[in-house]
C-alpha cells in the first residue's frame, strides 16, 4: 500500500531521472514563549520540569569522513561528508538510551568571513532519506553553498538513522495484489488485515523506537543538531512534508528560527481526511492541467481514464514480466509523472500503451514510486512514512466512516479518489501506537519572517496550504510567495523569479512583500 499524501516528488523524480555548541539546552518541553506544548501521548515529550540536556549530546564532536556507499545508493563524491549524530531515543528522558541519525554536508565554498552558518534540508516524506538525497538536489541549491554549509539527514526511523523495515520484499509484492479500493466482503477483509500485518511488522522492527518517531521528536533532533553544528539561529529549507516539519520546528522554538523556507507547503490545518481530500484535488487538478496540454478535454479525459483504471481492477493488464498492472499499481504510476511537467510526455506513452492492453510503462512508473529496483528489491520509504505518519495523525477513520465518505472523494476525482478515501481508514488500521494530534500546531509568535513559497499546480500538496501554513505561523511571520507553475515545489523548478526570491531571503535576509506572484 502507498500514500500519496506529503511525499515529495524530488525522490519520484530522481526515480524517473535513474530508471526504475555546546552547553545545556534551555528547551523543557516548552516553547521559546513558555507555552508547555507538549501532547501528552505515547512518544510525545510531557514534562512540566526544566530538563537540560547532557553535555555528552551538546558537546559531542561530529567526525565527519567521506560518505560510503549503500546496496541501494552509491558513494556521492568526496565533496560531501558524512557523521553520525546522538540523540536521545525518548525526549522525556534526555539522559537515556540514545540512537544515532545519519547527517551528510557539503561545507560552504565561499569566503569564510561571508559564510552564514549550516542550512538544513528535509527533502520530504515523512521517510525521505536526506543523506541520499542532498548530493542529487545539490547542483539545484549551489548557489546557497557560497555562504552556507549544505547539511541534510536521515529522520529517526529513515534509512540510516534506525531505518524501519516493515516487511520483506516478498511480502510486499505480494501484497500489490491486494486491492486497495475494495469492492466486496472479502476483498475489505483483505485491505484491513493486510494493514493490520503492515503494523504488527513495523512494531517487530521498530521495537521501542516505534513511539518516538514522531515529528515532533524530530523538530528536537533539529534543534541539537542546530547546536553542535555551531548555529546559534536555524536556517532550514523544507520541501513537501519538510514545510510541516518546519512548521512544528518554528513553534517549539521560535527564538531560534533563522531563514526558514518552506516549499509546496502541507494544510496545517488539515486532519487525516482533510489532507487526503486535499490531495484528491490536487491530483486531479494536476490531472486536468496536464490533459488540456494535449488538446484534450479535461472532463471526457479524466473519464477515459477512470474508465480504464475501473477494467483494471477486474481484469489487470499484463506486462513484459510474470507480473501484472493492477488497478492500484496503475493508479500510482498515473501519479508519479504528475509530480514534474517535464514527465508529462511518458505519462501520455504509458495511458497509450496501456489502451492496447500493454501495462508495462505504467508498472515501470509505479515502480519507481515504490522504490522497487530491477531486481525486485523495494526501498523502504513507505515503511518510514507510516511509522511516522501514524504516530503523529490521532485521527483513524473506520471502514464505515470511509465508505460514507466515499462519494465526496469519488466526486472530486473519479481517478483518484477511491484510493486516497479508502487509504484514509487503512493507513493506520489497527496500529500499534495511538496518535498524536488532529492537526500540528505550527504557531510561532515572536519568530522572524518564514518564506512560505505555494505553487498553484501542486499536486500532492495544493496551493492553498500555502496560506493556510503563513496564516498559522502568525502575523508578520509568515510570508507567501506564489508562482503559477506546475508540479511539485517551486524552487529549481524553472521560475527565475521563484529561485532569485529564495536566494535573496536566504543569501541576504531580504523579505518579499506578502503575496508577491511569480509567473
Amino acid at each position: 500500500m502507498t500514500r500519496f499524501v506529503r511525499w515529495t516528488a524530488l525522490a519520484a523524480a530522481a526515480a524517473l531521472l535513474v530508471g526504475g555548541c555546546s552547553g545545556g539546552s534551555s528547551d523543557d518541553g516548552k516553547n521559546d514563549e513558555g507555552a508547555n506544548t507538549s501532547t501528552p501521548s505515547s512518544g510525545a515529550f510531557d514534562t512540566g520540569a526544566a530538563v537540560a540536556l547532557p553535555s555528552s549530546l551538546t558537546s559531542q564532536k561530529l567526525d565527519w569522513e567521506g560518505c560510503k556507499g549503500t546496496a541501494d545508493s552509491p558513494a556521492p563524491s568526496s565533496e560531501w561528508q558524512c557523521a553520525t549524530l546522538k540523540v536521545p531515543l525518548d525526549w522525556a528522558k534526555p539522559e537515556g538510551r540514545t540512537i544515532g541519525l545519519a547527517l551528510i554536508r557539503a561545507k560552504a565554498r565561499g569566503d569564510s568571513s561571508e559564510r552564514i552558518g549550516s542550512l538544513l534540508f528535509n527533502f520530504g516524506g515523512p521517510g525521505g532519506s536526506g543523506v541520499s538525497m542532498m548530493p542529487l538536489y545539490g547542483a539545484t541549491v549551489s548557489t546557497l553553498r557560497e555562504r552556507y554549509d549544505l547539511v541534510s539527514w536521515d529522520p529517526r526511523g529513515v534509512a540510516a538513522s534506525e531505518g524501519v523495515r516493515c516487511r520483506s520484499d516478498k511480502e510486499i509484492q505480494t501484497a500489490e495484489n491486494v486491492d486497495a479500493t475494495p469492492d466486496t466482503a472479502a476483498e475489505e477483509a483483505a485491505y484491513f488485515k493486510d494493514a493490520a500485518t503492515f503494523g504488527k511488522g513495523c512494531e517487530k522492527a521498530a521495537g521501542a523506537l516505534l513511539a518516538h518517531v514522531s515529528t515532533t521528536d524530530t523538530a528536537r533532533d533539529m534543534d541539537l543538531m542546530r547546536q553542535v553544528l555551531g548555529d546559534t539561529k536555524m536556517h532550514y529549507f523544507g520541501i513537501s512534508y519538510g514545510t510541516e516539519l518546519g512548521g512544528v520546528y518554528a513553534h517549539l522554538f521560535p527564538k531560534k528560527v533563522g531563514r526558514l523556507i518552506l516549499d509546496a507547503v502541507v494544510d496545517p490545518s488539515a486532519d487525516t481526511v482533510g489532507h487526503a481530500e486535499n490531495q484528491t484535488r490536487g491530483f486531479q487538478r494536476a490531472l486536468d492541467d496536464y490533459l488540456k496540454s494535449t488538446g484534450q478535454d479535461p472532463e471526457q479525459g479524466t473519464r477515459k481514464i477512470a474508465d480504464l483504471v475501473k477494467k483494471l481492477d477486474a481484469n489487470p493488464l499484463p506486462t513484459g514480466s510474470d507480473r501484472k498492472l493492477t488497478q492500484t499499481l496503475a493508479v500510482t504510476g498515473i501519479v508519479l509523472p504528475l509530480y514534474s511537467k517535464a514527465s508529462w510526455p511518458t505519462l501520455t506513452s504509458a495511458l497509450e500503451a496501456a489502451e492496447q492492453g500493454d501495462g508495462s510503462e505504467l508498472l515501470t512508473l509505479a515502480d519507481g514510486y515504490n522504490e522497487r529496483d530491477t531486481a525486485g528489491h523495494y526501498g523502504t520509504t513507505t515503511h518510514s512514512q507510516r511509522v511516522i505518519s501514524c504516530l503523529d495523525d490521532k485521527q483513524r477513520p473506520t471502514a464505515a466512516e470511509t465508505k460514507k465518505l466515499l462519494p465526496t472523494f469519488e466526486k472530486l476525482s473519479p481517478v483518484f479518489g477511491a484510493f486516497l478515501g479508502w487509504d484514509t481508514a487503512g493507513w493506520c488500521h489497527d496500529w500499534p501506537v495511538t496518535g498524536q494530534w488532529d492537526t500540528p500546531e505550527v504557531s510561532a509568535p515572536g519568530a522572524p519572517p518564514v518564506l512560505v513559497v505555494g505553487n498553484t499546480g501542486d499536486p500532492a500538496t495544493p496551493y492553498e496550504g500555502a496560506r493556510k501554513m503563513a496564516d498559522e505561523l502568525g502575523k508578520d511571520v509568515g510570508v507567501v510567495l506564489t508562482w503559477k507553475g506546475e508540479g511539485h515545489g517551486a524552487y529549481g523548478s524553472g521560475s527565475d523569479c521563484v529561485d532569485s526570491t529564495v536566494n535573496a531571503y536566504l543569501l541576504k535576509g531580504t523579505v518579499p512583500k506578502d503575496g508577491k506572484v511569480c509567473s
